[in-house]
């Protein structure tokens, strides 16, 4: 969030202790303002400077302007932005927001923050009320149609108010015309209202629902039932009266029936607050755990259950959700998926995607649901629509269990860093199921006496005679040769010949002896791993083109053993996929190969029952050139 540290005279917020430097210099704002001082020079902001860059990134200035000095949070993080004091204007008159009183300049340099933090004033150009909410509190959002809000409306926004959230409500127009027109109950349409307290009151032996609004303006108020001098009053106690500080003011704040509010506003939007963002003493906070993530096109970019065969590629998180609501049967969560970084990626041609998420009852497992399970198991709850909307957010009850919550772009192949939070009124526990890694090999086949060798090995043994000669030993070169001429044989696989690069990585792993050259015994023990995966590629070619695809890669590496983070999956893709998110068989058995390598060195190399290593430089380097 952009915290403002204004001039003198002017109360700013203090900076979280954790919020993230964002300076490229990496000094703090404190940091910055010392050397300042020390210098006693005005600071100028290399990041932002005043010129037009900062201003538009497609648009061309259409007057000159000249830079004066007068005399945030953001994807679940709090930022620390610094700027220096230089303003755009127009002949002598600041060009975006200002104050009516043209010496205070809180707004403006505010504003200049959020611009910053955006990449330049143009990327603010059609914000919602919501997305500035959030960006400034930490909050989630979530937005209520009131004529289809639920049961339970009141209180809902009861809880809300009570937990510090920041609402809103507003009146839908048709058409330009009737922006900001008054009601015949003096409510302005288009205009955005607060919401200030609920309550209720005995009105005539029975109770009333009351919902108390204000009206920015400070004036222009509600005529209706329940307003300011309505007769209604007149049958409530002095003592309730004192207690809902009824007053006949023209202050712009008003207190109406429940009713008449879901009659008369179309919209209220609710910014939900973050235990961070509220005083030590605040009741009722939210639990929230947030999950940062990415889709990265080939292996975690899935698309939406439309397209069955990739969607299961997407992040999975896994929620446990443990305590009902107090005197529910039920658990409240609001779930918000945040697609990140949009306005300012506006420059560079990216649009926002359309993005939504949906919740899965867990199989009770902790591995990553594979395409079967979303085959034959339909989603328990979603978000309402995929929307290019910077955050989706909604909110759900569901009975304590555990879930997997799958967060996607509508379509395939589309990438973006995204965050998902989720809000709780009772603790829940959540883990993301791509981040753990865990490697399962076989033991490696003692070679066997030349009498009990097959038919096969036999047959081996006379290649391995005539190419290698007595001593039984290949290079890199001549294993090279005798793979392809053996595979090219086979009628159910089609490929490439193999390449030299991943007949030197095989030798790298199976080099017992460290010459350079692969001895016969050590060749039949890689043959016994080499048919396995041979046998998964031709498994996962489903079309038999000899190719598989890298969203198929992930199933065949847990088969063959590794269970991988989405992160080294996406650095395998991006290494051995090629434009069309295909390997062939020489990509595969190459990735196999470095990976059996590199586990095979940790296990000797790590220390006792402990999962990590120790290394020097020479050592890693040693390593990493081995593997």
């Amino acid at each position: 969030m952009p915290y403002l540290h204004g001039p003198p005279g002017l109360q700013a917020h203090p900076v979280p202790q954790n919020a993230r430097t964002t300076h490229s210099s990496g000094q703090s704002f404190e940091q910055l303002r010392q050397g300042s001082l020390q210098t006693g020079s005005l600071f100028e902001d290399v990041d932002f400077p005043a010129n037009n860059t900062s201003l538009f990134y497609s648009e061309r200035s259409q007057v000159p302007f000249e830079w004066k000095r007068p005399g945030f949070w953001q994807h679940s993080e709090w930022l620390d932005v610094v700027i220096d004091d230089r303003l755009p204007t127009f002949r002598g008159r600041l060009v975006f927001l200002h104050s009516a009183d043209h010496t205070e300049f809180w707004s403006a340099l505010l504003e200049k923050a959020y611009a910053k933090l955006n990449g330049s004033y143009e990327a603010l150009k059609g914000g919602s009320t919501l997305e500035a909410m959030e960006d400034f509190t930490g909050g989630v959002a979530e937005t209520f149609l009131t004529r289809e809000a639920p049961q339970d409306f009141y209180t809902i926004l009861g809880k809300a108010l009570k937990r510090g959230s920041l609402l809103g409500c507003s009146m839908d127009i048709r058409n330009a015309a009737e922006s900001e027109a008054r009601t015949p109950f003096g409510l302005i349409k288009g205009h955005a209202y607060t919401i200030t307290g609920l309550d209720q009151v005995d009105f005539r032996g029975q109770k009333i629902e009351l919902i108390r609004v204000r009206n920015p303006w400070g004036q222009v108020e509600w005529n209706g039932p329940w307003s300011d001098s309505s007769p209604e009053w007149q049958s409530v106690g002095l003592a309730d009266q004192k207690r809902l500080c009824h007053a006949a003011l023209d202050d712009g704040e008003f207190w109406m029936a429940f009713q008449d509010f879901r009659a008369h506003f179309d919209k209220v939007e609710v910014c939900n607050l973050s235990p961070d963002a509220l005083q030590e003493d605040a009741l009722h906070r939210w639990e929230v755990a947030v999950h940062q993530g990415s889709w990265v096109r080939g292996s975690t970019a899935g698309g939406c259950r439309n397209f069955l065969d990739t969607f299961w590629t997407n992040p999975q998180i896994k929620l446990s959700l443990t305590e009902k609501d107090e005197g529910q049967e039920e658990c409240t969560l609001l779930v918000a998926l945040m697609q990140k970084d949009r306005r300012k990626l506006k420059r560079f041609g990216a649009d926002m995607l359309t993005i939504g998420y949906a919740i899965y009852q867990s199989p009770g497992n902790d591995e990553h649901l594979d395409k079967d399970f979303f085959r034959y198991h339909a989603s328990l709850a979603r978000s309402k629509t995929f929307i290019n909307l910077r955050e989706v957010s909604d909110r759900f009850r569901l009975p304590p269990g555990e879930y997997i919550l799958v967060p996607s772009t509508f379509e395939p192949h589309q990438e973006a860093d995204f965050c998902l939070r989720i809000f709780s009124e009772k603790k829940a526990i959540s883990r993301d199921l791509d981040g753990t890694v865990d490697i399962n090999l076989p033991e490696p086949s003692q070679p066997k006496p030349p009498e009990q060798e097959t038919e096969e090995e036999q047959q081996f043994r006379a290649l391995f005679q005539r190419i290698a000669g007595e001593d039984m030993e290949v290079t890199a070169e001549e294993l090279e040769y005798v793979l392809n001429a053996v595979l090219q044989k086979r009628k159910d696989l089609k490929f490439k010949k193999l390449s030299l690069i991943s007949c030197r990585n095989i030798i790298s792993l199976m080099d017992t002896s460290g010459n350079g050259k692969l001895e016969f015994s050590e060749f039949l023990v890689f043959w016994d791993r080499l048919k396995q995966w041979i046998n998964l590629f031709i498994q996962f070619d489903v079309d038999k083109s000899g190719t598989m695809s890298s969203y198929e890669l992930r199933t065949a590496l847990r088969a063959a053993g590794f269970q991988l983070s989405s992160r080294l999956l996406q650095l395998i893709i991006l290494r051995y996929a090629d434009e069309g998110l295909q390997l062939d068989l020489d990509d595969f058995l190459n990735c196999l190969v470095r990976l059996e390598n590199a586990s095979r060195v940790f296990q000797a190399l790590r220390m006792k029952n402990k999962d990590f290593i120790h290394l020097n430089i020479n050592e890693f380097i040693n390593l990493t050139m081995n593997i």
